[in-house]
């Protein structure tokens, strides 16, 4: 146990000197495990977990999901999303914030992807926003929070990636985190009439409803439609999630031809865009394998179990230290990295604590409702200073908008998900309701 937590300690030191956190892993852990045991396997532990990692048939879902949602960000349909949303909405004090959220969620759910969503709502809602008279704090904090849907609401890269890690069933990791995604629409719109209602300068009383063309409705019925299929397709036993996302990437295809945004230029960007995406989730796999190997040989997740049960602490409290230690690493780190490098470690420790309740009694169970519980503590690093990868991702795209105003605006939605962490950790049942009624 010793040996990993000089290990962690050097990896730490190593991404506060911006050595990229892929190669930092894979030297720490190649080093480490020569160090414990000899320098020839290690190499060879390298070599193999490189050469099964590249040719791995389950993570094909990786790239092909990346390239679904690459393909429906060229397509506009965000604009329709949009649209529909603020039609909905729009007639409400913060409606257009309100729509701004909904229709994140409602892009990320087949995007997948945090920050690509943040970028591509910003481009869509913050004109409209700043034409009703928003003030920039409560415009962009509605995106950047609503842009963190995307690894929650299924398809998700990040639940894949945890499955992977856990082997956990794919398809159940996806369904869990339908009501836990919905739960996060519903808290961030709450925040927002709480926001504009102490504060009504933020937003204006009413902006009115815009209608929509028929392409985006269109676009928003195949939005729909494409999320459906994926679900209803690995849940009914039609497919795989390999094969959804291989159905879903060429649905989305045929809706961005529909849209008329398919051209050599645009499809040349989003294979380019996908490819450089899953190298360099591949490489970080890679390295949080490599480094999960030299945890694992020196004994430090058996060790913190043991530690744990002999302390006879309360299952909730141990819950409770984990995700103080998440949100403190995700202030520093980023929330891929974040999961590769703690999840191996804390997963068998969540599998052996007793929650006193019939439901959690199923390891398999366990593991699901703690990847929600990891990926909304997620969620939440990517709105925290001082990282916040949404909030840097709004600053790029918005240059005239200050660092500090958008932390401003994220802070009552950051509320809204501590108080939706908070829900979830006491009330499993909300997590994984869905999974048990579909087994």
């Amino acid at each position: 146990m010793f040996e990993s937590l000089i290990g962690f300690a050097v990896l730490l030191g190593m991404i506060f000197l911006r050595v990229p956190i892929a190669f930092a892993m894979i030297l720490v852990g190649v080093v480490g495990f020569a160090l414990m045991r000899d320098w020839g396997a290690a190499w060879s532990m390298l070599g193999n977990i490189a050469f099964d990692t590249g040719l791995s048939y389950t993570l094909s879902v990786i790239p092909l999901f990346i390239l679904m949602g690459n393909l429906l960000t060229i397509s506009g349909v965000s604009h329709g999303l949009y649209a529909a949303a603020n039609h909905l909405l729009g007639r409400y004090r913060g409606g257009l914030a309100m729509a701004s959220v909904v229709a994140c969620g409602g892009f990320s759910a087949v995007c997948g992807s945090s920050l690509a969503t943040a970028a591509t709502m910003s481009k869509v809602a913050m004109p409209s926003m700043r034409k009703y008279g928003y003030a920039d704090s409560l415009a962009t904090g509605s995106i950047a929070a609503g842009g963190t849907l995307g690894i929650l609401i299924p398809p998700s890269v990040v639940m894949i990636i945890y499955g992977l890690l856990t082997e956990s069933d794919i398809g159940k990791l996806f369904i869990a985190g339908v009501i836990p995604g919905l739960l996060g629409v519903i808290f961030y719109v709450g925040a927002i009439v709480v926001a504009t209602r102490l504060n009504p300068d933020l937003a204006p009383k009413s902006e009115g409803t815009e209608l929509f063309s028929q392409k985006e409705r269109v676009g928003v019925i195949a939005i729909t439609g494409l999320f459906v299929l994926i679900m209803v397709g690995i849940y009914g036993g039609f497919f795989t999630p390999t094969e959804a996302a291989a159905v879903g990437a060429f649905a989305a295809f045929l809706i961005a031809l529909y849209m008329g945004a398919v051209n050599k230029e645009s499809l040349r960007d989003a294979s380019i865009e996908s490819a450089r995406s899953t190298a360099m989730i591949f490489a970080i796999i890679i390295g949080a394998e490599v480094f999960s190997n030299f945890i694992n040989f020196a004994g430090l997740p058996d060790a913190l179990a043991e530690w744990v049960g002999d302390m006879e602490v309360n299952a909730y409290v141990v819950m409770l230290g984990i995700v103080l230690i998440y949100i403190v690493l995700g202030c520093v780190l980023e929330s891929l990295s974040m999961i590769l490098l703690t999840v191996p470690v804390f997963y068998p420790l969540i599998t052996e604590l007793d929650f006193g309740l019939e439901i959690l009694e199923d390891p398999e169970l366990v593991l699901i409702w703690f990847a929600v519980i990891v990926v909304v503590v997620t969620e939440i690093s990517l709105i925290s200073p001082p990282v916040g990868m949404n909030v840097f991702v709004l600053r790029n795209v918005l240059p005239d908008v200050e660092l500090g105003t958008i932390f401003k605006g994220v802070l009552p939605f950051w509320l809204a998900d501590i108080a939706r962490l908070i829900l979830l950790i006491a009330v499993p049942y909300f997590s994984l309701w869905l999974v048990v009624q579909m087994s």
